[in-house]
């Protein structure tokens, strides 16, 4: 258990040794994983996953440590201990960890990868791993520094994180379709940091569609729109 106070919000940590799963759609291949972002939870992906449109299941983990807030505001789970003030950029350009590689980062990504293989994923069957925010950023540390088995990418308002292991790495994804979305106004993530991002991806020979938007750290309408069209073209049996 730890405290962590960010932008004067006290934030009591507990960690939680397996990860929980809300389940959507079919009870069958192919498969969608989706990870929460930062002080959210599983239960908010349940709406989003109503307006997708994905032919098989649809898995929802639970990040491993609940945030019990001293403000009043609702409690959320993180995938790990984020301190937005400590690596905030100046001005309104957000989160900057390019140069990070955060502890919790790996240990997240392995609890991820360990609750795929244990759902069936493998070569014969590859699923379709995705995130919002700071699921997203585990999810590229998943396909950038490991070798787990993936039909597709999707970075839902991300950032580059751990920068240099990825660089590496990318090239062993050649040719994977991804997906990434943000919006222009997001003060939280950097929309230049998510192109560069992009950029890098497509240098490395991935399949990526970005998908800019007018807006802030969310997700619109119109990124579902698009997000639909991807997932329309992606081969999945």
């Amino acid at each position: 258990m730890a405290i962590l106070t960010v932008a004067g919000t006290s934030i009591l940590w507990r960690p939680q040794s397996q990860l929980t799963i809300l389940r959507r759609g079919g009870k069958e291949p192919p498969t969608f994983v989706l990870l929460h972002g930062y002080a959210s939870s599983a239960e908010h992906w349940v709406p989003f996953t109503r307006t997708i449109s994905f032919p098989g299941r649809i898995l929802l983990p639970q990040a491993p440590d609940k945030i019990i807030r001293a403000d009043g505001l609702p409690e959320g789970r993180a995938w790990w201990n984020l301190d937005l003030n400590e690596h905030s950029q100046t001005g309104n350009d957000g989160l900057d960890q390019q140069m990070e590689n955060p502890l919790g980062l790996d240990r997240a990504a392995r609890k991820v990868r360990s609750m795929l293989s244990a759902e069936g994923n493998s070569a014969a069957f590859p699923f379709l791993l995705g995130g919002f925010s700071q699921g997203a950023m585990v999810s590229c540390q998943i396909a950038f520094a490991s070798d787990e088995p993936l039909a597709a990418l999707v970075i839902l308002s991300g950032t580059p994180i751990n920068e240099q292991a990825w660089q590496k790495q990318m090239i062993r994804r050649k040719r994977l379709p991804v997906f990434i979305s943000h919006g222009r106004k997001d003060t939280i993530l950097s929309f230049s940091l998510a192109e560069h991002l992009s950029r890098e991806m497509k240098a490395a020979g991935l399949d990526v569609t970005f998908f800019p938007f007018d807006g802030g750290h969310e997700i619109p309408t119109e990124v579902v729109t698009a997000l639909n069209n991807f997932l329309a073209r992606i081969k999945t049996d």
